[in-house]
């Protein structure tokens, strides 16, 4: 072999060699075809925004090169559930206002005190106002809780009281 060839099969050599290792890198990231795409960084791979329809993919290197997957997009399926919910919900007004006629009226309904308040009693001209006192019963009630509130205030103070004395009072 002369050494005059020497050189150009080391070029050829070289040149070989730069571009394989130029296809390699430009397999490093996934494509961001001038500039539609945005990527950003998410675990293993990058999260690929697609910047004219706003979809969203996951892209991750395999050994077969890098692959891009489409997120499932939660707003169109919430979209789906609200549009038959509205559905839903004019049928079923729809079969509530066959069944039974309006009950709404233009007049105002005449307004009524259920627990009408004695009128005061007048003595020698003058008006004073008597406010009726508690039964015995009722004072008998009051007392019977506040006494077991008492109680156990009083046992949950000893309680605590153990707890911090290590068991002992």
């Amino acid at each position: 072999m002369p050494i005059a060839m020497l050189p150009s099969k080391l070029f050829i050599a070289i040149a070989a060699v730069l571009i394989a290792s130029g296809a390699a890198r430009a397999q490093t990231t996934p494509d961001t075809e001038n500039g539609r795409y945005a990527l950003s960084p998410a675990g293993d791979g990058f999260l690929r925004l697609d910047t004219r329809t706003g979809a969203v993919s996951t892209c991750t290197n395999s050994s077969a090169g890098w692959a891009c997957y489409m997120v499932p997009d939660e707003r169109a399926a919430l979209d789906a559930e609200i549009g038959r919910l509205q559905v839903d919900n004019d049928r079923l007004k729809g079969e509530l206002a066959a069944r039974a006629p309006s009950a709404k009226t233009d007049e105002a309904l005449p307004k009524s005190d259920q627990l009408k308040k004695a009128e005061p009693k007048v003595a020698e001209g003058e008006r004073k106002i008597e406010i009726p006192l508690p039964s015995d019963r009722d004072m008998d009630r009051m007392m019977s809780f506040l006494e077991r509130a008492w109680r156990r205030l009083i046992e949950m103070a000893n309680r605590v009281q153990r707890d911090v004395n290590g068991g002992k009072i």
